[in-house]
């Protein structure tokens, strides 16, 4: 049982509602503090968990207790692991996974771990690449890397890839007027929307039995996001979400080692010319 107590000084009552964040340090707990007006009289009220307030005199005493459980984060990786232990079946098909993927390196390890338990289409769909040289260049090794996987899969099951269209024209759509985001904020968010949601709707289309990305490989994309928009994307096609956070159990390190291994061309950026015009600053 945690509990977390703050005392915070608000000073006088502002004339007009104000909205606070309230974060409290060393730990992942957030609290929306308002202050409401009008017919409910001057206040300000928690609007999350079990928290009790008293204002006095401009200073105003906060303490909530909440249990471990409301002040945990998500481990995709875990939930992962007991979703692949209980696929564990010799006597069952695999059953078949859409794996979108943003390139070779990061698919390299995805593959590699998954293939055991599924068997996977990996579809290349990264309307983000916005010139086109470097988006054939990434084709290609995608293709290459799935080719010698292939060959060297014995018994295996085979690996297969699908090529989305090119249409770098809906991403610029779609970044319309979030062209000076910093990178990781909200372009990116709809950057992974745009891309997950052509992946469900083909798993939808196809029949796959569930869809993931390789995107939560990087160290610098968001795997909560990513994993809440599939979430997301999954209820609304019907289609199941495999959560994922391949960068953990050492899974990025594997990447760079097979990236070494097959000699793939590793990008710097992420393939958008904003990310693009961020690198060669």
């Amino acid at each position: 049982r945690t509990v977390v107590s703050k005392t915070i000084d608000v000073g006088s009552i502002p004339t007009a509602p104000v909205l606070y964040f309230l974060i409290i340090q060393g730990s992942d707990l957030s609290v929306k503090i308002t202050q409401v007006y009008g017919k409910y009289g001057a206040g300000i009220y928690i609007r999350r968990g079990n928290g009790a307030v008293l204002l006095k005199s401009g200073l105003m005493k906060w303490k909530e207790e909440a249990e471990g459980s409301m002040m945990a984060v998500r481990n995709y990786q875990k939930e992962l692991e007991k979703i692949l232990c209980g696929l564990k079946d010799p006597d069952r098909a695999l059953p078949r996974l859409l794996l979108h993927s943003c390139c070779a390196p990061c698919s390299s390890y995805c593959m590699e771990y998954l293939r055991e338990y599924f068997q996977i289409t990996v579809f290349y769909y990264n309307p983000n690449i916005t010139e086109k040289e470097e988006y054939q260049k990434r084709v290609r090794e995608e293709i290459r890397l799935i080719e010698a996987y292939n060959r060297q899969a014995g018994s295996a099951q085979k690996i297969g890839i699908i090529e989305g269209d090119y249409e770098p024209d809906c991403f610029l759509e779609m970044a319309r007027g979030l062209e000076n985001c910093a990178e990781g904020g909200e372009r990116c968010f709809r950057c992974y929307e745009l891309r997950l949601r052509k992946t469900a709707e083909l798993a939808k289309e196809r029949h796959f039995a569930c869809f993931t990305t390789t995107l939560t490989i990087s160290p610098l994309k968001n795997a909560a996001k990513l994993n809440g928009i599939g979430e997301r994307l999954a209820e609304e096609y019907g289609v199941r979400w495999l959560p994922s956070d391949f960068k953990k159990r050492g899974g990025y390190q594997r990447s760079i080692e097979l990236s070494k291994e097959y000699g793939l061309y590793r990008q710097n950026y992420c393939g958008c010319i904003y990310s693009k015009r961020k690198t060669e600053k």
